[in-house]
């Protein structure tokens, strides 16, 4: 048979589906609600990052279309030309008054934070020191910039200290971390990550997007939570916050220093109105509201107690995040469609997410999820777990 010059591409879906890997769109065709329409079907939502379940909210969908009654549906520009409405201005004001820093810059999305902010600060002369379970778009910032990066083992302080010791030839030092870790559902030892920043002489740099809104007081998230303060937060508002965009918040300096360097925010469309002011809301209800956030732990804590009570291995504590370990890749999806089938709709997370042999289905709960979604999760994975011989 004769070869083209794109015979490559097929033996590249070719291997990425024998090793369980290939990827597809599924097409919600509802509103993010515990229970939903997908590709059709109904089914009980346990995988939306919609944590406080505020994306559907009635007050938040009325205020998004108010900023857009008055500045239109698009930003037009970006935010140092034509994009700058008062409304960009007062959610950084509100994000950084809730984050107890002195200001703040918003991104088009958090993983536009994450790599603006991280190849803006760190330079030829300077190292990074990132964990190894670090979120995709924290890699990226590091390769982006031109800083040598070193990784150290998944919240092993030791190995973080060994390596701070090992950089002190470098002008300056940024240890990077996730403060809840999205895959595994932990949160970082900031308070002992501080004090060795602070032995070592280094920054501290935290990715709060799977915290904002969750832990802490008032769920301001990470540093909050251990009472400890970092030199620069970044985050997003489409989980807790139920809306979508990025942010990172800090001294006033650094701020002003990222506003005039960081490419992927002078570049970047600026967010639309409407969404900037359901943010606004969005923040104002999380923050004199108790009532989702309480709601939301007690669902979740109820669900890590009966999947171990059933015999599953579950990761994480005190976060919203429930990965159930089941193994091997093409394990993981048949698990999730046999899931799938009974009403439950709960991805595969498989490899370059996590390493070869630990898939798992990442169990996330929303605070409008009721007792009787809880329960139909819990019978669900009992009966696919006894018939895949995971329990």
């Amino acid at each position: 048979m004769h070869s083209t010059k794109n015979d490559w591409i097929q033996e590249e879906l070719h291997s990425i589906k024998e090793q369980g890997l290939y990827r597809g769109l599924r097409t919600v065709e509802t509103s993010y609600l515990p229970v939903l329409q997908i590709d059709g079907e109904v089914k009980v939502m346990a995988a939306s990052n919609n944590y406080l379940g505020l994306s559907a909210h009635e007050s938040l969908v009325g205020v998004a279309i108010e900023g857009m009654q008055t500045f239109g549906v698009g930003s037009t520009g970006s935010r140092l030309t034509t994009g700058n409405t008062k409304l960009h201005e007062l959610l950084e004001k509100r994000i950084a008054a809730f984050k107890q820093c002195e200001d703040a810059l918003l991104f088009s999305s958090g993983y536009l934070a994450n790599i603006g902010v991280l190849s803006s600060i760190a330079g030829e002369s300077d190292v990074i020191l990132s964990d190894a379970l670090n979120h995709a778009s924290m890699i990226d910032g590091c390769r982006l910039s031109k800083a040598k990066t070193k990784v150290y083992s998944h919240v092993e302080m030791s190995d973080l200290e060994k390596k701070l010791k090992e950089s002190q030839e470098y002008r300056r030092r940024f240890i990077v971390t996730d403060g809840v870790f999205s895959m595994d559902g932990n949160i970082a030892p900031l308070r002992d990550i501080v004090f060795l920043a602070e032995k070592y002489d280094a920054y501290v740099i935290v990715d709060d997007a799977h915290a904002t809104g969750v832990i802490g007081e008032y769920g301001r998230g990470t540093s909050s939570y251990v009472d400890v303060s970092v030199d620069l937060t970044i985050g997003t508002f489409s989980k807790a916050v139920g809306t979508e965009g990025g942010f990172v918040v800090g001294s006033h300096d650094m701020i002003t220093l990222l506003r005039n360097r960081a490419r992927s925010f002078i570049f970047q469309t600026a967010i639309s109105p409407g969404v900037v002011a359901a943010s606004i809301r969005a923040l104002e209800m999380i923050e004199h509201d108790t009532t989702l956030r309480l709601r939301l732990h007690r669902s979740v804590n109820r669900c890590r107690e009966g999947l171990r009570n059933i015999g599953y291995s579950v990761l994480g504590e005190g976060t919203p995040i429930l990965p159930v370990l089941i193994g091997g890749a093409t394990k993981a999806v048949q698990f999730s469609r046999a899931l799938e089938t009974e009403g439950v709709f709960a991805p595969a997370i498989r490899p370059p997410t996590v390493p070869e042999g630990k898939s798992r289905i990442r169990l996330t709960l929303m605070a409008t999820h009721e007792e009787k979604h809880v329960d139909h999760i819990l019978h669900t994975f009992h009966k696919v777990g006894k018939e895949f011989g995971v329990i």
